[in-house]
């Protein structure tokens, strides 16, 4: 490591435009650089990091209206500025884009006509939505493709070519992978089962050991294709949906042959930082372009919104104080609700020729098109912003014919580019009473084919759809045995029409809101025109469909479209994650990444999507999974951490507290009842709730006096996407706040002294565990473990504090089945039958509630096993007898507590499995 060293290499820099410039000369000495991030001790949730820094502006450099400063005209409110220290490793930067890459040119030992054995060791965003190249020899302008690797969605693909015009490709899904991991393909050519095979694996590092992530057998045996092709970290040419990796890659490795000859191999680690070219192990000369290699760790990234100019009384002292904050401010300040999931995502469609929300106001008079060029759906005798029931859109309105009256609607449809092939008209409904007339519900006018008209019409007894000519002649008719269903609940129709040569095929769908779909088609002779108008019949809607509720009138120049999958359910029942993903799609300025902590199973399913500014939305997805959503520190983006992430962690960092100053005063655990909750009621977001009551133990709901602490409730309210999911929440949020642990409000650490404990706090991220071993006598004697949940840095020229907040840590590990420490049921209650000495080895303990503790004849693998016996930890080497009480065999005080034991004396699993959530 570069420290201890005076001044301390600590750089902050701002992107002047479109250049990050190093301003660590004008950081003051006054202060230090302060940075603080996640959760405060007091709070609940995450805040918008901060970093406070003192800027020297004797000269007016940093007073944004200054026309004399060098970066006149480019402060101002949310310029971006980061902060970083040096640390002991090289890597190569990417940044995502096609202009920062490596690339080496193309010699013979890179045509690798047999089979191929990529390797890569980087640390990346594993879960990325956008396909991310990482490695490969392809130039698909001059056909010149050979193969590639990539990451895509949690998935690591390998495309290979043949002919140099063609590709084919083979996609596996990563595991949970760690920040930093090596990932590695072979491509057997010829498997000599007539086909090839791929086989993908994972590891640690590059130096394996390689765990296999599966494999792919098939096609006919093949050749790599000779390309032309430098290998870099692109691709050619530059594809918007392909972009290269956004992290840092650390070494590579490309081999002629499973296993053969290395004739590629980029190292990054040992190189000097700035170095833009260099030749490998293999003799490989390569360039880096747009990007350098680079030592530094980013301590905190963020934008500086204010610049406020501040001097002395004489003048010669100026200075700008400014804090930072992270993008979770920008997100939360002054930003208007999303709207309902239907209006995002129809207006999405590429075919969408005309569209009416029909979400407007209570005094409205027209319903607005967000489609450029559409006029307002005219709507008459309605109560506009009526009907609220349902979850994807904002509030619709209810026909309401008066005075005789009726109500009416129409709407007009561009005429579409080309010659029509096919339309879609598809819009929702609710008519809670069923009409026992048949009543047109929708009549959609066309010109130009055989149809003029179409009636969708419907009454409790079915309903029927006809066709007319421009002389009013039916043309088709067809009745559709529908029933009362059809009422009392929200329908999505679709009439979709596809011209099939001299025929047209038609369809209808109704599709029940969350349920399936009915379905009618025919065919008929003729074209089909296209959609002039929609809306009521001539006259109006008949007075017997007063009430029913109508909205999201899309009309579509071909008849497929997903425009209302998913959207029209408000995406009820998608998982966190997911949904995370989905608005990090929908909103292109919105960075998110996410760790995935078991890949195997889906995160909590999610509610109904409701109208909500996007960091509420992100935040009920956060709370309805139980993980932390934080900033980054080496991006401008948003992370999420899931709830299985935070599962059985190893410590990230560990602590000496009787080491060499590892922990600096004060040390002051708190056993308080700040977040204690024993009684817990988790209700579904218009759905029923689950309680879960916690009643025995020392933090339970009993009385003091009966050994508990009384009742600490707490109720809240989630989106879940069932009514089960309640109390099985419920459930696990009462486990969190009945941890017996202390709360550590503050752990600090001076690294200008500790230096050796820097490499671990640069990986340390939040959520992730500290272990401080060695507490003084006066301390329980296990290791404290905490899950960090903020921190607060500060940083001068000579000095590099940390100080860490943190909440109960044993609590986050959950059992694991079959596993000999983590799959151990504790016992129902147990306790000394007999007293005794501090140093026997015999113990007799009786079990007082459940089951009885396993003997060694009949589980003999279950041994040795730890156990708590009144704080004092002891190894049970064996225990015999079926009938209350037995007797242990045991290695005593494992935890260094020594003293005798009296009968009665609390028996427990040292080690206990708690169900995860």
């Amino acid at each position: 490591m570069p420290f201890p060293q005076t001044p301390l290499d600590v750089r902050t820099e701002l992107r002047i435009g479109t250049t990050w410039t190093d301003i660590s000369a004008d950081v003051y000495t006054r202060a230090p650089i302060t940075i603080t991030r996640g959760v405060p001790d007091e709070g609940t949730t995450v805040d918008p990091s901060k970093c406070s820094l003192v800027l020297n502006n004797r000269g007016g450099k940093y007073s944004p209206k200054n026309p004399l400063s060098p970066y006149y005209g480019l402060l101002g409110r949310n310029t971006p500025v980061r902060v970083s220290v040096p640390q002991a490793e090289s890597y190569l930067p990417l940044d995502g884009t096609n202009s920062a890459y490596a690339s080496t040119p193309d010699v013979a030992a890179l045509d690798l006509a047999g089979d191929l054995d990529v390797r890569v060791e980087l640390t990346a965003d594993w879960t990325a939505i956008r396909p991310q190249v990482i490695l490969g020899k392809w130039d698909g302008v001059a056909n010149q493709r050979s193969w590639s690797l990539l990451l895509i969605n949690g998935l690591l693909r390998l495309t290979f070519s043949a002919d140099g015009a063609t590709g084919t490709y083979v996609q596996l899904s990563l595991p949970a992978l760690p920040r930093r991991a090596a990932l590695r393909a072979t491509l057997d050519v010829n498997n000599g089962a007539g086909g090839f095979t791929v086989a993908m694996y994972w590891s640690t590092s590059l130096a394996g050991a390689w765990t296999s992530m599966g494999s792919y057998s098939g096609g006919s045996p093949l050749t790599l294709f000779n390309s032309s092709a430098p290998l870099r970290t692109i691709l050619t040419p530059p594809i918007a949906d392909a972009l290269p990796m956004e992290g840092r890659l650390h070494r590579a490795e490309l081999r002629s042959g499973i296993g053969g000859t290395v004739v590629a191999a980029p190292d990054f680690r040992a190189l000097a930082p700035g170095a833009t070219s260099f030749s490998d192990g293999a003799t490989r000369a390569w360039t880096l372009t747009g990007t350098a290699v680079s030592n530094r760790n980013y301590r905190f990234f963020g934008e500086i919104s204010a610049w406020p100019v501040r001097w002395d009384v004489s003048g010669k002292d100026v200075w700008v104080s400014v804090e930072a904050a992270g993008i979770l401010r920008r997100l939360g300040q002054g930003r208007k609700a999303l709207a309902s999931t239907l209006r995002r995502s129809i207006p999405r469609a590429a075919s969408l020729l005309a569209y009416w929300p029909m979400e407007e106001g209570e005094f409205a008079t027209a319903a607005s098109s967000p489609v450029v060029g559409v006029t307002p759906l005219q709507l008459t005798r309605a109560t506009w912003a009526s009907n609220t029931t349902l979850a994807s859109s904002d509030a619709l309105p209810v026909l309401a014919s008066t005075g005789g009256d009726l109500a009416q609607m129409s709407g007009a449809v561009p005429v579409p580019t080309g010659s029509p092939t096919g339309w879609r008209v598809q819009w929702l409904y609710r008519l809670d009473t069923p009409n026992s007339v048949m009543y047109t519900f929708m009549r959609i006018a066309c010109s130009a084919g055989t149809i003029a008209e179409w009636y969708i019409q419907e009454s409790a007894t079915g309903s029927r759809i006809i066709g007319r000519d421009a002389n009013g002649t039916d043309v088709v008719t067809y009745n559709v045995g529908t029933g009362t269903d059809l009422y009392n609940q929200w329908n999505s129709v679709s009439v979709q029409l596809q011209q099939n040569g001299s025929n047209v095929d038609f369809d209808i769908y109704w599709t029940d809101v969350g349920g399936a779909p009915g379905h009618y088609g025919a065919s008929y002779a003729g074209t089909i025109g296209r959609v002039r108008t929609v809306g009521s019949p001539v006259g109006g809607y008949a007075a017997a469909l007063d009430g029913m509720a109508i909205g999201h009138i899309a009309v579509f120049s071909t008849s497929t479209t997903t425009a209302f999958n998913g959207a029209l359910t408000a995406y009820d029942g998608e998982s966190s994650i997911s949904r995370m993903g989905r608005l990090a799609q929908e909103e292109p300025l919105l960075p998110l990444t996410w760790t995935d902590g078991d890949t195997t199973t889906t995160s909590e399913a999610m509610g109904p999507q409701r109208p909500a500014e996007l960091l509420v939305l992100l935040e009920d997805c956060a709370a309805t999974d139980g993980g932390l959503l934080l900033e980054r520190r080496d991006r401008l983006a948003l992370h999420y951490r899931d709830r299985t992430s935070l599962y059985n962690q190893t410590p990230g960092l560990v602590l000496n507290y009787a080491g060499a100053g590892e922990v600096a005063p004060p040390l002051e655990p708190d056993e308080d009842d700040q977040k204690l909750r024993n009684d817990v009621t988790v209700t579904r977001d218009g759905g029923s709730s689950g309680r879960v009551e916690i009643t025995t133990g020392p933090l339970s709901t009993l009385p003091p006096e009966q050994g508990g602490v009384g009742t600490y409730d707490d109720a809240v309210t989630l989106s879940l996407g069932s009514d089960d999911q309640a109390p099985q929440i419920a459930g696990w949020l009462a486990h969190l706040g009945t941890a017996d642990e202390p709360r550590y409000p503050s752990v600090h650490v001076q690294l200008h002294t500790a230096t050796a404990l820097i490499p671990a706090v640069l990986d340390l991220e939040l959520g992730d565990l500290l272990r401080i071993d060695n507490l003084p006598a006066w301390l329980p004697p296990e290791p404290a473990l905490l899950m960090v949940r903020g921190t607060t840095e500060v940083l001068d020229q000579t000095t590099w504090d940390v100080t860490y907040n943190g909440g109960p840590g044993r609590v986050w590990t959950v059992g694991v089945y079959d596993d000999a420490v983590r799959g151990r049921y504790d016992t129902g209650g147990s306790q000394l039958a007999a007293a005794a000495t501090a140093t026997a080895t015999t113990l007799s303990v009786a079990f007082t509630d459940g089951t009885r503790w396993v003997t060694t004849a009949s589980h003999p693998t279950s041994f040795p096993f730890d156990a708590v016996v009144g704080g004092e930890r002891v190894t049970v080497a064996g225990i015999t007898g079926t009938t209350s009480p037995q007797t242990w065999t045991v290695t005593r005080s494992t935890n260094g507590v020594v003293k005798a034991q009296a009968a009665g004396t609390d028996v427990r699993l040292a080690d206990p499995t708690y169900y995860a959530l």
